[in-house]
């Protein structure tokens, strides 16, 4: 951890990783590891799709409810 966090401190701005096989850090970039930013992107997409059709999904049984109470 030691020796990541001083290679973190000297990178200037790279993306710092950690080699699970040999427990070294490494630049991300070099070792071909750049599926990060892209897997973030989607995260961040996904969770906005996702919280749109709760809020739908809501409204709908919102209008379920209120329509039954108008029918008892």
């Amino acid at each position: 951890m030691v020796k990541l966090i001083q290679e973190y401190n000297s990178a200037d701005g790279q993306l710092i990783g950690l080699d699970i096989d040999t427990g070294e850090p490494l630049i991300s970039e070099i070792a071909g590891i750049l599926d990060n930013y892209k897997v973030k992107k989607q995260l961040l997409c996904s969770c906005s799709a996702i919280a749109g059709n709760l809020l739908l999904v809501d409204e709908i049984v919102r209008a379920g409810l209120a329509s039954m109470k108008g029918q008892g």
